[in-house]
Protein backbone atom coordinates (compact mmCIF):
# COMPACT_ATOMS: atom_id res chain seq x y z
CA UNK A 1 0.00 0.00 0.00
CA UNK A 2 1.36 3.39 -1.01
CA UNK A 3 1.51 5.97 1.76
CA UNK A 4 0.11 9.23 0.44
CA UNK A 5 -0.03 12.70 1.96
CA UNK A 6 -2.50 14.10 -0.57
CA UNK A 7 -4.61 16.92 0.92
CA UNK A 8 -2.39 17.04 4.00
CA UNK A 9 -0.62 20.19 5.14
CA UNK A 10 2.78 19.65 6.77
CA UNK A 11 5.13 21.98 8.63
CA UNK A 12 8.80 21.00 8.77
CA UNK A 13 11.09 23.14 10.91
CA UNK A 14 14.75 23.49 10.08
CA UNK A 15 13.88 22.43 6.53
CA UNK A 16 16.39 24.58 4.67
CA UNK A 17 18.93 21.75 4.51
CA UNK A 18 19.85 18.28 5.75
CA UNK A 19 17.14 16.11 7.25
CA UNK A 20 14.47 18.82 7.18
CA UNK A 21 14.95 19.45 3.47
CA UNK A 22 14.81 15.71 2.75
CA UNK A 23 11.57 15.38 4.75
CA UNK A 24 9.99 18.38 3.01
CA UNK A 25 10.88 17.18 -0.49
CA UNK A 26 9.49 13.68 0.06
CA UNK A 27 6.33 14.91 1.78
CA UNK A 28 5.70 17.19 -1.19
CA UNK A 29 6.48 14.40 -3.67
CA UNK A 30 3.81 12.32 -1.96
CA UNK A 31 1.21 15.07 -2.23
CA UNK A 32 1.55 17.19 0.92
CA UNK A 33 1.48 20.96 0.91
CA UNK A 34 4.56 21.93 2.86
CA UNK A 35 5.56 24.87 5.03
CA UNK A 36 9.35 25.02 4.81
CA UNK A 37 10.49 26.71 8.02
CA UNK A 38 14.10 27.70 8.44
CA UNK A 39 15.78 30.58 10.19
CA UNK A 40 18.69 29.91 7.86
CA UNK A 41 21.46 30.29 10.40
CA UNK A 42 24.73 28.45 10.88
CA UNK A 43 24.71 25.26 12.90
CA UNK A 44 25.48 27.21 16.08
CA UNK A 45 22.31 29.24 15.52
CA UNK A 46 23.90 32.45 14.26
CA UNK A 47 23.18 34.22 10.97
CA UNK A 48 20.42 34.01 8.38
CA UNK A 49 20.06 32.83 4.78
CA UNK A 50 17.50 32.13 2.05
CA UNK A 51 17.68 28.35 2.57
CA UNK A 52 13.90 27.92 2.95
CA UNK A 53 13.20 29.76 -0.31
CA UNK A 54 15.53 27.43 -2.20
CA UNK A 55 13.71 24.35 -0.90
CA UNK A 56 10.34 25.86 -1.82
CA UNK A 57 11.71 26.46 -5.33
CA UNK A 58 12.78 22.82 -5.54
CA UNK A 59 9.33 21.63 -4.50
CA UNK A 60 7.54 23.94 -6.91
CA UNK A 61 9.86 22.97 -9.77
CA UNK A 62 8.80 19.36 -9.19
CA UNK A 63 5.11 20.34 -9.36
CA UNK A 64 4.42 20.52 -5.62
CA UNK A 65 3.04 23.23 -3.36
CA UNK A 66 5.07 24.88 -0.62
CA UNK A 67 5.55 28.13 1.24
CA UNK A 68 8.59 29.40 3.12
CA UNK A 69 8.73 30.67 6.66
CA UNK A 70 11.70 32.33 8.34
CA UNK A 71 10.33 32.37 11.88
CA UNK A 72 12.42 31.31 14.85
CA UNK A 73 11.14 28.30 16.79
CA UNK A 74 12.26 30.03 19.97
CA UNK A 75 9.66 32.78 19.39
CA UNK A 76 6.20 31.39 20.13
CA UNK A 77 4.31 34.25 18.47
CA UNK A 78 6.25 33.68 15.25
CA UNK A 79 5.19 30.03 15.29
CA UNK A 80 1.56 31.02 15.88
CA UNK A 81 1.81 33.35 12.88
CA UNK A 82 3.34 30.57 10.77
CA UNK A 83 0.44 28.24 11.57
CA UNK A 84 -2.10 30.99 10.86
CA UNK A 85 -0.60 31.61 7.41
CA UNK A 86 -0.65 27.89 6.60
CA UNK A 87 -4.31 27.65 7.62
CA UNK A 88 -5.19 30.79 5.68
CA UNK A 89 -3.68 29.36 2.51
CA UNK A 90 -4.52 25.68 2.85
CA UNK A 91 -7.20 25.37 5.52
CA UNK A 92 -5.43 23.37 8.22
CA UNK A 93 -2.24 21.78 9.49
CA UNK A 94 -2.10 17.99 9.75
CA UNK A 95 1.58 17.22 10.23
CA UNK A 96 4.39 18.82 12.23
CA UNK A 97 7.97 17.62 12.11
CA UNK A 98 10.04 19.36 14.78
CA UNK A 99 13.47 19.18 13.22
CA UNK A 100 15.12 22.57 13.83
CA UNK A 101 18.27 22.40 15.92
CA UNK A 102 21.68 23.81 16.73
CA UNK A 103 24.92 22.54 18.21
CA UNK A 104 27.23 24.23 20.70
CA UNK A 105 29.39 21.30 21.75
CA UNK A 106 31.88 21.57 24.63
CA UNK A 107 32.67 19.49 27.66
CA UNK A 108 30.46 20.47 30.59
CA UNK A 109 33.52 21.86 32.41
CA UNK A 110 34.08 24.37 29.58
CA UNK A 111 30.44 25.02 28.63
CA UNK A 112 29.01 28.45 29.39
CA UNK A 113 25.51 28.44 30.95
CA UNK A 114 24.33 30.61 28.04
CA UNK A 115 25.28 27.87 25.57
CA UNK A 116 23.42 25.30 27.65
CA UNK A 117 20.29 27.45 27.77
CA UNK A 118 20.39 28.30 24.08
CA UNK A 119 20.59 24.71 22.86
CA UNK A 120 17.80 23.63 25.22
CA UNK A 121 15.73 26.62 24.09
CA UNK A 122 16.02 25.78 20.39
CA UNK A 123 15.51 22.02 20.61
CA UNK A 124 13.16 21.55 23.55
CA UNK A 125 11.35 24.85 23.97
CA UNK A 126 11.35 25.40 20.21
CA UNK A 127 9.61 22.08 19.63
CA UNK A 128 7.13 22.88 22.40
CA UNK A 129 6.43 26.27 20.82
CA UNK A 130 5.72 24.78 17.40
CA UNK A 131 3.62 21.99 18.87
CA UNK A 132 1.58 24.38 21.01
CA UNK A 133 0.98 26.54 17.93
CA UNK A 134 -0.64 23.60 16.06
CA UNK A 135 -2.17 21.79 19.03
CA UNK A 136 -5.63 23.38 19.10
CA UNK A 137 -5.96 23.10 15.34
CA UNK A 138 -5.14 19.40 15.40
CA UNK A 139 -7.56 18.76 18.27
CA UNK A 140 -10.36 20.67 16.54
CA UNK A 141 -9.92 18.83 13.24
CA UNK A 142 -9.50 15.49 15.10
CA UNK A 143 -6.32 14.73 13.21
CA UNK A 144 -2.67 15.41 13.87
CA UNK A 145 0.68 13.73 13.44
CA UNK A 146 3.65 15.20 15.32
CA UNK A 147 7.25 14.06 15.21
CA UNK A 148 9.88 15.11 17.74
CA UNK A 149 13.57 14.74 16.99
CA UNK A 150 15.58 13.12 19.78
CA UNK A 151 19.09 11.71 19.50
CA UNK A 152 21.27 8.87 20.66
CA UNK A 153 22.98 11.56 22.74
CA UNK A 154 19.75 12.14 24.63
CA UNK A 155 18.93 8.46 24.94
CA UNK A 156 22.40 7.17 25.78
CA UNK A 157 24.78 10.12 26.28
CA UNK A 158 27.72 11.51 24.34
CA UNK A 159 30.83 13.30 25.61
CA UNK A 160 30.74 17.05 25.04
CA UNK A 161 27.00 17.33 24.44
CA UNK A 162 25.41 17.86 27.86
CA UNK A 163 23.18 20.67 26.55
CA UNK A 164 22.11 18.77 23.44
CA UNK A 165 21.54 15.52 25.36
CA UNK A 166 19.41 17.21 28.02
CA UNK A 167 17.20 18.78 25.34
CA UNK A 168 16.89 15.61 23.31
CA UNK A 169 15.83 13.35 26.18
CA UNK A 170 13.42 16.10 27.20
CA UNK A 171 11.78 15.78 23.79
CA UNK A 172 11.24 12.04 24.30
CA UNK A 173 9.51 12.88 27.58
CA UNK A 174 7.39 15.56 25.91
CA UNK A 175 6.29 12.99 23.35
CA UNK A 176 5.13 10.58 26.03
CA UNK A 177 2.81 13.08 27.70
CA UNK A 178 1.46 14.59 24.47
CA UNK A 179 0.71 11.06 23.24
CA UNK A 180 -1.62 10.66 26.22
CA UNK A 181 -3.21 14.10 25.90
CA UNK A 182 -3.70 13.83 22.15
CA UNK A 183 -5.03 10.28 21.97
CA UNK A 184 -8.77 10.99 22.05
CA UNK A 185 -8.34 13.68 19.37
CA UNK A 186 -6.51 11.35 16.96
CA UNK A 187 -3.29 13.28 17.50
CA UNK A 188 -0.39 10.84 17.42
CA UNK A 189 3.04 11.85 18.64
CA UNK A 190 6.31 10.02 18.06
CA UNK A 191 10.05 10.53 18.43
CA UNK A 192 12.77 9.86 15.90
CA UNK A 193 16.46 9.49 16.79
CA UNK A 194 18.22 9.99 13.46
CA UNK A 195 21.83 9.38 12.56
CA UNK A 196 22.56 11.37 9.43
CA UNK A 197 25.41 13.01 7.59
CA UNK A 198 24.34 16.65 7.56
CA UNK A 199 25.85 20.07 8.16
CA UNK A 200 25.37 19.35 11.87
CA UNK A 201 27.50 16.19 11.73
CA UNK A 202 29.82 16.64 8.74
CA UNK A 203 32.98 16.79 10.88
CA UNK A 204 32.01 13.68 12.87
CA UNK A 205 31.99 11.16 10.01
CA UNK A 206 34.74 10.00 7.63
CA UNK A 207 33.78 10.69 3.97
CA UNK A 208 32.46 7.20 3.10
CA UNK A 209 30.39 6.95 6.27
CA UNK A 210 29.06 10.47 5.66
CA UNK A 211 27.73 9.24 2.30
CA UNK A 212 26.17 6.10 3.82
CA UNK A 213 24.40 8.20 6.43
CA UNK A 214 22.65 10.38 3.85
CA UNK A 215 19.52 12.13 5.20
CA UNK A 216 17.42 10.30 2.61
CA UNK A 217 18.00 7.08 4.55
CA UNK A 218 16.17 8.52 7.58
CA UNK A 219 13.17 9.79 5.60
CA UNK A 220 11.25 6.47 5.40
CA UNK A 221 10.95 6.22 9.19
CA UNK A 222 10.07 9.89 9.66
CA UNK A 223 7.33 9.81 7.04
CA UNK A 224 5.85 6.58 8.35
CA UNK A 225 5.70 8.13 11.84
CA UNK A 226 3.59 11.04 10.50
CA UNK A 227 1.39 8.97 8.19
CA UNK A 228 -2.30 8.27 8.69
CA UNK A 229 -1.67 4.78 10.09
CA UNK A 230 1.28 5.83 12.26
CA UNK A 231 1.70 4.38 15.73
CA UNK A 232 2.02 6.72 18.71
CA UNK A 233 4.48 7.05 21.59
CA UNK A 234 7.30 5.30 19.75
CA UNK A 235 11.01 6.14 19.76
CA UNK A 236 12.50 5.01 16.46
CA UNK A 237 16.17 5.15 15.54
CA UNK A 238 17.14 5.51 11.88
CA UNK A 239 20.37 5.81 9.94
CA UNK A 240 22.06 4.44 6.81
CA UNK A 241 18.99 2.31 6.04
CA UNK A 242 18.91 0.64 9.47
CA UNK A 243 15.93 1.12 11.78
CA UNK A 244 15.29 0.14 15.39
CA UNK A 245 13.03 0.93 18.33
CA UNK A 246 14.14 2.26 21.71
CA UNK A 247 12.15 1.91 24.93
CA UNK A 248 12.10 3.32 28.43
CA UNK A 249 11.70 0.22 30.58
CA UNK A 250 11.16 -0.61 34.25
CA UNK A 251 12.26 -3.70 36.16
CA UNK A 252 9.79 -5.57 38.40
CA UNK A 253 11.66 -4.26 41.43
CA UNK A 254 11.84 -5.48 45.01
CA UNK A 255 9.78 -4.62 48.09
CA UNK A 256 12.17 -4.30 51.03
CA UNK A 257 11.05 -4.93 54.60
CA UNK A 258 11.20 -1.86 56.84
CA UNK A 259 14.36 -3.08 58.51
CA UNK A 260 16.19 -3.04 55.15
CA UNK A 261 14.95 0.32 53.84
CA UNK A 262 18.40 1.83 54.25
CA UNK A 263 21.24 2.68 51.88
CA UNK A 264 22.87 -0.58 53.02
CA UNK A 265 19.67 -2.45 52.14
CA UNK A 266 19.69 -0.96 48.64
CA UNK A 267 23.31 -2.05 48.23
CA UNK A 268 22.53 -5.57 49.46
CA UNK A 269 19.60 -5.98 47.04
CA UNK A 270 21.10 -4.11 44.09
CA UNK A 271 21.26 -7.18 41.86
CA UNK A 272 17.54 -7.90 42.43
CA UNK A 273 16.50 -4.27 41.97
CA UNK A 274 18.30 -4.06 38.64
CA UNK A 275 17.42 -7.55 37.37
CA UNK A 276 15.81 -6.99 33.96
CA UNK A 277 13.94 -10.29 33.90
CA UNK A 278 10.30 -9.47 33.36
CA UNK A 279 10.86 -5.75 32.80
CA UNK A 280 7.97 -3.77 31.31
CA UNK A 281 7.52 -0.75 29.04
CA UNK A 282 5.16 1.57 30.97
CA UNK A 283 2.69 3.48 28.83
CA UNK A 284 2.21 6.22 31.42
CA UNK A 285 3.84 7.49 34.59
CA UNK A 286 1.03 6.02 36.68
CA UNK A 287 2.31 2.52 35.96
CA UNK A 288 5.24 3.09 38.31
CA UNK A 289 2.80 3.68 41.16
CA UNK A 290 0.74 0.67 40.08
CA UNK A 291 3.84 -1.53 40.10
CA UNK A 292 4.66 -0.40 43.65
CA UNK A 293 1.08 -1.10 44.78
CA UNK A 294 1.33 -4.55 43.24
CA UNK A 295 4.45 -5.27 45.29
CA UNK A 296 2.72 -4.02 48.45
CA UNK A 297 -0.14 -6.41 47.75
CA UNK A 298 2.28 -9.28 47.44
CA UNK A 299 2.07 -9.52 43.67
Amino acid sequence: MTISFKDRVAIVTGAGGGLGRAYALELARRGAKVVVNDLGGARDGTGHSDAALKVVAEIEAAGGEAMSNGGSVTEYEQMVEMVAKAKERWGGVHILINNAGVLRDKSFAKMEPADFRFVVDVHLNGSANCTKAVWDTMREQAYGRILMTASSTGLYGNFGQANYGAAKLGLAGLTKTLNLEGAKYNVRVNTIAPVAGTRMTEDLFPPEAFKAFAPENVVPAALYLVSEDAPSNMIIGAGAGAFHAAYVTMTPGVLLPESERTPEGIAAHWAEITDRSGEIVPQSGGEQSMAILKLLQGG
